[in-house]
């Protein structure tokens, strides 16, 4: 009884210690058969270089950034599962997250679950593979602002770069073409004050934006499949090398 009691404290510590990641940063490991695949979630809102309410659910670009780079250097991690259900947030720091994954030359997957929005949609299509339910969501719209705007040229400019920047990364990273997703981007009349698109899981496939309908297994045997496939072929990510990091499917 007296050795139960000793050895039940440090299993309750080794609990607390694997459930750590999931706690603070909404990450896991998950081991199955000779894969080791990290489970990462991108939720609520993207925040970037101005702090959120602690009432907003968040995901801060300065945690997720490093994680990737952890995964993409790690000999014991295999793969990379992404999970998103989030509601736009940060562009600069959006962008620089589907960036960092869409350069990773570890097989990447990507599910999304409720929706991914706005900023939400590069991150989507920035793994190799992506899915999504069929009853997720994806908003497209045009790039905004908060705070003061100054109505002047440069302003305007500025916007049209960055929106520019969006649109070459989405239809580099995912099979829909440029004049669809700008289409889609500036669309009037669907969103109430607003311009822009919602499209849900079976249009967006069948526009070419995500790769396929499915699931958590569904994810996860892609994953496994990718994994295997990299590993038959040496270290080469699958499909062969990738020059730039970026061009893996093309709109």
């Amino acid at each position: 009884m007296q050795e139960e009691e000793t050895q039940q404290p440090g299993g309750l510590e080794q609990a607390r210690e694997e459930m750590r990641p999931i706690l603070d940063l909404g990450s896991a490991l998950v081991r199955t058969g000779q894969d080791t695949i990290y489970v990462l979630t991108i939720v609520g809102q993207i925040e970037g270089h101005q702090l959120l309410p602690p009432t907003s659910k968040s995901t801060k670009y300065e945690h997720v950034l490093p994680l990737l780079a952890e995964v993409e250097g790690s000999p014991d991690i295999d793969g990379l599962l992404i999970l998103l259900n989030n509601g736009g947030g940060d562009v600069e720091a959006g962008l620089a997250i589907a960036e960092l994954i869409a350069s990773m030359s570890k097989p990447t997957v990507s599910l999304v679950l409720g929706g991914s929005h706005s900023i939400g949609v590069p991150l989507a299509v920035s793994a190799m593979r992506s899915f999504i339910a069929p009853s997720a969501a994806m908003t497209i719209h045009p790039v905004r602002l908060n705070g003061l705007v100054i109505g002047v040229p440069q302003t305007f400019y500025y916007f049209e770069r960055v929106q520019e920047r969006i649109i070459q990364f989405v239809t580099a990273n995912s099979h829909i073409k440029r004049e669809s997703f700008t289409k889609l981007m500036l669309q009037t009349g669907e969103l109430a004050a607003d311009v822009g698109s919602v499209i849900y899981g079976e249009e967006a496939v069948g526009l070419g934006l995500i790769d396929q309908i499915g699931g958590l297994s569904d994810a996860l045997a892609e994953l496994h499949r990718m994994i295997q496939d990299r590993r038959g072929a040496g270290s080469s990510p699958p499909g062969g090398p990738v020059s730039d990091g970026t061009a893996r499917r093309g709109g």
